[in-house]
């Protein structure tokens, strides 16, 4: 009896989970293209494109997150060597930690790192901010006023974030390799000039560039899904929590999901 009664359950379960995940995606989707057509309008007509909201979000989600990303890329490059330290030094292939540190910074943990960073960071606060102006119908009054939301919220963000991702990745690259640098002289007796010397060789442009090539990719994700639960947020301040918190856990899961996509289609190009 108690399986009879808990099958239905489940399934109901199941099945309001299923349509409110199908429902979000729609959404998303519809969002996604109502953010592209007022891109292509903008793009159509410079003169739509509000240049000081962008400056703004330019120094709020660039300038202003310098120190974290710079900070924890210099550990993570310090980590990274150290960990590879031990297993170099057995067989005396001390000189390829710089290999090591190169490409897994320059491909993959700098854009990576620097994008979960950004998502937590820059993210949740445009969640925030658009669910708050949500909650307090200042949206319906953008509406009410002939002002798109798009333009004024969403646009500003997305294309700050996307000048800004690809600068920040960058200066990770340096730092995590400044930090791999470090830990190399320390614990395997490889100077500077030593693993400059070997890094140039081991690591070319097209490393360089796949990274930073993903960080345009992963600033629309975390532009969009943050203002997306933004507009999403209904009710009280309750409903901005809920939203801001979706908007981290979403963007850093699409990023990884984006990251690993990536990583097969380079595989299959042999790049």
């Amino acid at each position: 009896m108690k399986n009879l009664t808990f099958t239905p359950k489940f399934v109901t379960r199941v099945g309001k989970s299923t349509f409110a995940f199908s429902s979000q995606v729609l959404e998303m989707l519809s969002f996604v293209g109502e953010t592209a057509v007022t891109l292509g309008k903008s793009v159509m007509q410079p003169k739509r494109i509000r240049w000081r909201p962008i400056l703004f979000n330019i120094r709020s989600a660039g300038f202003d997150a310098l120190p974290i990303v710079g900070l924890l890329s210099f550990l993570l490059g310090i980590v990274v060597a150290y960990q590879g330290a031990g297993q170099l030094r057995q067989y005396g292939a001390n000189i390829f930690v710089a290999d090591l540190v190169g490409l897994s910074m320059l491909r993959e943990f700098a854009p990576l790192i620097t994008a979960i960073i950004v998502a937590g960071r820059s993210g949740s606060a445009y969640a925030a901010q658009i669910g708050t102006m949500a909650v307090t119908e200042e949206i319906d009054a953008m509406r009410t006023l002939g002002m798109s939301p798009q333009e004024v919220l969403v646009q500003p963000k997305l294309i700050a974030l996307v000048i800004v991702l690809p600068l920040l990745t960058v200066f990770a690259d340096v730092l995590g390799i400044f930090g791999g640098m470090i830990m190399a002289s320390t614990q395997l007796d490889v100077g500077f000039t030593e693993f400059l010397d070997r890094f140039v060789k081991a690591v070319g442009p097209t490393s360089f560039m796949i990274g930073v090539g993903k960080a345009p990719v992963f600033a629309a994700i975390i532009a969009i899904v943050g203002c997306f639960q933004g507009f999403m947020t209904k009710g009280g301040a309750d409903s901005v929590g809920r939203q801001t918190t979706r908007s981290v856990v979403q963007s850093i899961f699409l990023v990884i999901v984006a990251d690993a996509l990536f990583s097969i289609a380079f595989s299959i190009l042999d790049l």
